[in-house]
């Protein structure tokens, strides 16, 4: 794990914090600047670009402390940044040395292969389920403790509607999100005694990098099957994980299916 001038968190008791894994770009990114304007203290944490993470978080910093009459609830957000292998157990132990208390933690962090199953290596095949989730269950083994101390917290796992339907030559990424799916159903109702609620969002097709392998062509095929004419935005994505985070304790275990009307 590597830190890279991280501030920390605020010793403010009113000022919650939010952990989000894979933040530097596309929905993390999205979900990360929501929060901050919500007035959260951040802990993002990403795989390879810490330097391209780390001036984000000073941006964000830097916009909720000028905007005085912003949408940001309160000023002199912290961020800490963090280069984490989220599959990795060893890195995801050393993070969370750094976080003192928690109260929302997205689990974001994910990778795609497209290609043919039997094509594809164990090495490829691991990859995929140690990033996609694994990686749930270690930020999550060292969330709880933090989140039991307040006797509330909420766990927002970011999945996909491959985890419900299954994708033709993206059986890894659909198994990892269907894992996602059981896992956070399970956990809910392990939590839900404790004031912690957890439940996902069933992405459909997001404008993020992630779809850079397709082609236009592609794009406009899976586009004219979208009821809603159109891709989803990161934006939108934070916009739901924002107010999970906000929704009634009642409302736990769910999976959030947001894909335009295709399904």
């Amino acid at each position: 794990m590597e830190r890279k001038n991280a501030i920390p968190i605020s010793s403010n008791p009113s000022r919650p914090v939010c952990l989000i894994t894979g933040a530097s770009r596309g929905i993390g990114r999205a979900i990360a600047k929501a929060f901050a304007q919500a007035g959260y203290d951040l802990v993002l944490t990403c795989s390879k670009t810490l330097p391209e993470l780390e001036a984000f978080a000073r941006e964000l910093e830097a916009s909720c402390q000028t905007e005085v009459a912003s949408s940001c609830e309160f000023h002199g957000i912290h961020c800490q940044t963090f280069q984490v292998d989220a599959g990795d157990p060893a890195q995801v132990e050393a993070l969370f040395q750094n976080i003192p208390r928690l109260d929302v933690l997205v689990n974001n962090a994910g990778i795609s292969y497209v290609g043919l199953l039997h094509e594809m290596s164990p090495e490829e095949w691991r990859k995929v389920l140690s990033t996609n989730l694994d990686s749930c269950f270690h930020t999550c083994k060292f969330s709880i403790p933090l989140m039991l101390q307040n006797h509330a917290g909420r766990i927002i796992n970011i999945s996909s509607v491959w985890g419900n339907v299954g994708a033709s030559t993206e059986v890894a990424y659909s198994a990892s999100k269907g894992g996602i799916n059981a896992f956070t159903k399970a956990l809910a109702k392990e939590l839900a005694p404790s004031n912690i609620q957890v439940n996902a969002i069933a992405c459909g097709l997001i404008d993020t990098a992630m779809n850079a392998c397709f082609s236009a062509e592609d794009m406009e095929n899976v586009i004219a099957e979208i009821p809603a004419d159109r891709i989803g935005t990161p934006e939108e994505v934070a916009a739901l994980a924002l107010q999970l985070a906000n929704a009634p304790a009642y409302l736990t275990g769910q999976i959030i299916t947001m894909d335009g009307g295709w399904t």
